[in-house]
């Protein structure tokens, strides 16, 4: 004996109920959610002749349709409730910087050593090495020190207390970050985004291969001059984006 369409949407009913039933979540109740939906499906179905944009002009609803429908609304209940952010990861790429917003973590403990090749250069001979061009910030004057890693893939600038990497931003991701909420601010001033907490970072190695050991970073402001990507560690942010307008 087959099985009607009606059958099968009494019996998705009833999964439905029973799933509406056993969630917990403070607003809106997820019952009452889904029975606003269906009832919006419902309604479409009763109007055939109604128009509608798209694929579902003039279609009923099937069982698969309305089962879709609920696993929308169930991803938009979860991004909506304390426990189901915590879930939930959002990925922030952007200057060759990766960032990935989760639920709150413990931040790295260890002390990493040195980049890939890191060593020790004057600024004249990052300029000559380095795989794009060292951008200055006239706010901070001449470094106190200066490193190049990975075959000149990044340099550092080193001030007392503050730390700026300069790296191609254009080819893939040279940096990823680990941070708990909240997401990032956007940065007008600069075109760029402020991370105010402290969080994870590793250094992804030029072709490839295991992120380098992660360590804890400071509020950092990440943003991009000309093709270069830039990572300030170290000031707050107002002098962040007072010493990042100050590149040249």
């Amino acid at each position: 004996m087959s099985i009607s369409d009606d059958d099968e949407r009494e019996a998705l009913d009833a999964r439905l109920r029973a799933l509406g039933a056993g969630l917990t979540v403070p607003a809106p109740p997820p019952a009452d959610v889904a029975r606003a939906v269906r009832a919006r499906l419902e309604g479409e179905r009763a109007r055939p002749d109604r128009r509608v944009h798209g694929w579902w002009a003039g279609r009923r609803p099937t069982p698969r349709a309305l089962a879709a429908s609920v696993a929308v609304l169930m991803a938009v209940l979860l991004g909506a409730t304390p426990q189901g952010r915590a879930a939930v990861v959002s990925v922030l790429r952007f200057a060759g910087v990766e960032i990935r917003v989760a639920g709150p973590g413990p931040l790295p403990t260890g002390v990493p050593g040195p980049l890939p090749g890191e060593r020790r250069v004057t600024l004249e001979e990052a300029r000559r090495t380095a795989r794009f061009p060292i951008a200055v910030p006239t706010a901070l004057g001449d470094p106190a020190d200066v490193r190049l890693a990975d075959g000149g893939r990044v340099v550092t600038l080193l001030w007392p207390g503050v730390r700026l990497d300069e790296f191609d931003g254009t080819l893939g991701v040279v940096w990823r970050k680990e941070l708990g909420e909240p997401f990032p601010e956007q940065v007008a001033a600069v075109g760029g985004w402020w991370i105010q907490q402290p969080h994870g970072v590793s250094y992804v190695p030029y072709g490839g291969g295991a992120p380098h050991e992660e360590r804890a970073a400071g509020p950092t402001l990440i943003w991009q001059h000309n093709l270069v990507g830039l990572r300030l560690e170290g000031p707050d942010r107002d002098e962040a984006v007072r010493i990042a307008s100050s590149v040249r």
